[in-house]
């Protein structure tokens, strides 16, 4: 029901389009503000959080520093309990297992638990062409799908609506594809959920198949977890009598005691929650309980080549918590969308071009989608130092660019910077000709900064006009240091 993110353009066109939306700024800045003060709360509550944050990150580090041998015993854990095992190395060969077995049962719809891995290979679209409607049981996709939207944040995806907006959404679109809802309706949180109840419960009770992720999979036992605040993913992991589980190859741990640190970072991360109202595991087939029918696939789609990178592979650490999202100040302004993919914000940043490489333009964009604050790495779980991938990835997207047959000017500016700092009589000329170029933009407009300094005003000229307007200048000196240096004789003069 819902578009794709194909085609969306390089972030500083999408960014300037989101900020030009009032109702959108205001949406997102009440929406972040209110999660972070939840999360500051319970996270100041615990008195020995930094070493929680250590331990979590060390799990992390050590799966995927032996990740082969964690999967082949995951799988092994898996079809000793009943599952069947599938791998999927990207997202088309992940859509063709799970509509395979929608169709060896014969039925037209699924439910699903919400799932970041399922959106990122865009299953529902996948399984739409097969005549298979994939019903999303999370309140925000629900609200997305309904809304004929895409998502703009990992753990909260319709972040970007009001209550106004979503009560116009499902009086206009529930009664289309099931329950509608009541013609009363108000925008009253309480309401609006019940709205979702009543419209979701009948597909829970006559779905034969649900698709559902994992937060985490446990390779000595071969349990999957699933955290939620609704019970929506309950209602799919229980009822239906065949579950897919598409799990990303990054989320094994190697045992059950791994989960501790995690499970007390994730919810306060999160939701500003001392624990989730619901943690679900489930492990393999157990007869008469739950779905009798079980498969796990196993999802690459970019992962292993993100694993390759010496610098970027700590970004296979995350939990999906989205802590990262609610702290920068970049999307707190722009939303989501303007990242172009289901993983936004910081983490999508450097996530994206991690497991899609360099070369396309709206992903080389999303590394410059950063203030390099570092406020990302203060709140995330499992210390993932997103600033210093980013400045990797910058690098790389520079690197691809020096083949270039028309350099870009930047590379121009930098090349001319090497040639003149390369020699010092070279450097004397630039020395002499800023001195000269600074009384030049004193007369363009002078600004005084904090502590008396003095910078120069807007540059005319295209690029030049679009730096210096966002940006102090300061303004060259008139006197050089050399020449200084020369006319006080080493400053004793």
């Amino acid at each position: 029901m819902s578009g794709t993110f194909v085609g969306m353009p390089a972030f500083p066109t999408a960014a300037r389009a989101a900020l030009a939306d009032t109702q959108l700024r205001h949406n997102l800045a009440h929406a972040t503000g209110t999660i972070r003060a939840k999360r500051a709360a319970v996270v100041g509550e615990v008195e020995e959080w930094e070493e929680l944050r250590l331990a979590g990150a060390a799990v992390k580090e050590a799966a995927l520093r032996d990740l082969e041998t964690h999967l082949v015993r995951l799988e092994e854990s898996l079809t000793a309990r009943g599952a069947t095992v599938h791998w999927a190395r990207d997202a088309a060969e992940a859509n063709e297992i799970v509509a395979r077995v929608a169709r060896d049962h014969g039925v037209d719809e699924v439910v699903k638990v919400k799932s970041m891995a399922t959106q990122e290979i865009g299953l529902n679209e996948a399984l739409a062409e097969h005549g298979i409607a994939a019903w999303e049981t999370d309140l925000a996709e629900l609200i997305v799908q309904l809304g004929d939207d895409l998502p703009s944040h990992i753990l909260v995806p319709a972040i970007h609506r009001n209550r106004a907006e979503v009560r116009e959404i499902f009086l206009r679109a529930m009664g289309s594809v099931g329950r509608p809802a009541p013609a009363d309706l108000t925008d009253e949180p309480a309401v609006l959920a019940a709205a979702a109840r009543e419209h979701l419960r009948e597909k829970f009770l006559r779905a034969k198949v649900a698709v559902s992720g994992a937060n985490f999979a446990v390779a000595e036992t071969g349990t999957l977890v699933v955290v939620e605040s609704e019970g929506n993913g309950r209602m799919c992991l229980t009822l239906p009598e065949v579950l897919v589980s598409v799990v990303g190859i990054e989320k094994v741990v190697p045992t059950f005691a791994d989960l501790d640190p995690l499970l007390r970072l994730l919810p306060r991360s999160s939701t500003g929650e001392r624990m989730n109202p619901y943690t679900s595991t489930w492990t393999g087939v157990t007869p008469g309980d739950g779905p009798q029918e079980v498969h796990v696939v196993l999802l690459d789609n970019g992962r292993t080549r993100a694993l390759a990178d010496d610098v970027g592979r700590q970004a296979l650490r995350c939990i999906r918590c989205s802590a990262c999202l609610n702290a920068c100040p970049v999307y707190e302004r722009t939303g989501g969308h303007a990242y172009g993919s289901v993983y936004p914000g910081p983490i999508g940043a450097i996530l994206n071009p991690l497991m899609k490489g360099t070369g396309d333009p709206q992903t080389d964009s999303l590394p410059y989608a950063s203030s390099l604050c570092g406020a990302c790495f203060e709140v995330c779980p499992v210390r993932i130092d997103i600033p210093e991938v980013l400045v990797h990835l910058r690098s790389k997207v520079v690197d691809g660019h020096r083949g270039d047959t028309v350099p870009k000017a930047e590379a121009v500016a930098m090349k001319a910077a090497a040639y003149a700092f390369s020699d010092s009589r070279r450097l004397g000329w630039v020395e002499k000709a800023s001195g000269l170029a600074g009384r030049a933009l004193t007369r363009l407009g002078r600004t005084t900064l904090p502590g008396g300094r003095s910078a120069a005003g807007r540059i005319p000229g295209p690029g030049a006009a679009a730096w210096t307007g966002a940006r102090d200048l300061p303004a060259p000196p008139r006197e050089s240091f050399r020449a200084w240096w020369r006319r006080t004789d080493g400053g004793r003069s």
